[in-house]
């Protein structure tokens, strides 16, 4: 009986030394998985930065493009479009004549409304390119 024990013993020491050999390569195994999976979000993470950083650096101009149409569509008659592209000066020359022309026949207001219709729809028909160059970096305050 006691050399049975002693196989058996000598069995199980045999399958613990196989066990945590299989354990120890099992947790290489997982070091290296986990490092490779660290690495590739790394890089995703730096790829969606920089397609960011692409996609909303230009997305300024194309933001002020639609706020600043919409907004010369809308209300033209106070220039509010002109404020939001940085022109203070013609945005308050516009919303004067606009104000003023209510308390008078009203054809300041009207000539300035079509003026800001007009500027929408110029601003929302360019390229967002063309409209951040011109308008953005340009500074073009007119039509």
């Amino acid at each position: 009986m006691s050399e049975d024990h002693k196989d058996l013993g000598d069995k199980a020491e045999d399958a613990f030394d196989k066990a945590k050999e299989t354990a120890k390569e099992f947790t290489e195994e997982s070091k290296e998985k986990a490092n490779e999976f660290a690495d590739d979000a790394k890089k995703t993470a730096h790829e969606f930065t920089e397609g960011a950083k692409e996609a909303f650096g230009g997305a300024g101009g194309e933001n002020k493009k639609i706020l600043a149409g919409i907004l010369a569509i809308v209300l033209g008659w106070l220039g509010v479009h002109k404020f939001i592209l940085g022109y203070q000066k013609e945005g308050i020359i516009m919303a004067a004549c606009g104000v003023l022309g209510w308390f008078l026949c009203g054809i300041p207001t009207a000539i300035v409304s079509i003026v800001g219709l007009v500027e929408g729809i110029i601003y929302l028909t360019k390229s967002d390119a063309e409209f951040y160059n011109t308008y953005q970096v340009g500074k073009k305050p007119w039509f």
